[in-house]
């Protein structure tokens, strides 16, 4: 980098803004770019000894290279190129199961087991169905009302 920059060239770093990219190629390239540091990144939050804090970081840091990358793709199919969002399977874990999170924030690796994330995600158990009137009535007999038919008393 040092040499680049002395040799008079700027050193090629990625936009700010993905509109402020004109072309295709480019843009392709630094979306590939973001891919790359995503899948660094999800597999270094696989590591639940780093600490809660810098799984947190680390965290917050994938979801803001996976905005990214929508901004890339979404330029991209404005420059002409394909459509990635389309053509983008929806995230799962490891287990086959789709990714925690709710409005677009997601859950990886060992931010899944973090306090407050983890009973954040639990489903609460579900509130026994109630007993509705005709369920009560359905149990009732005559015997209920004092109708016990031919009913025997016998005196001692």
């Amino acid at each position: 980098m040092k040499q680049e920059f002395n040799a008079g060239g700027v050193p090629n770093r990625r936009p700010y803004l993905s509109s402020e990219c004109d072309s295709l190629s480019e843009a392709e390239k630094w979306r590939l770019e973001v891919l790359r540091e995503i899948s660094k990144s999800i597999s270094e939050i696989q590591n639940a000894g780093l600490g809660e804090h810098r799984i947190r970081d680390m965290n917050d840091n994938i979801n803001k290279l996976l905005r990214e990358k929508h901004h890339w793709q979404k330029r991209i199919k404005e420059l002409g190129g394909g459509d990635y969002n389309a053509m983008e399977p929806k995230s799962f874990d490891a287990d086959g199961r789709a990714l925690p999170g709710g409005g677009g924030y997601k859950y990886f690796g060992a931010a899944k087991e973090l306090p407050g994330v983890r009973e954040l995600f639990q489903a609460e158990a579900p509130l026994p169905p109630r007993r509705t009137r005709a369920a009560m009535y359905k149990h009732i007999t005559p015997d209920y009302y004092g109708y016990c038919g031919p009913c025997v008393i016998t005196l001692l």
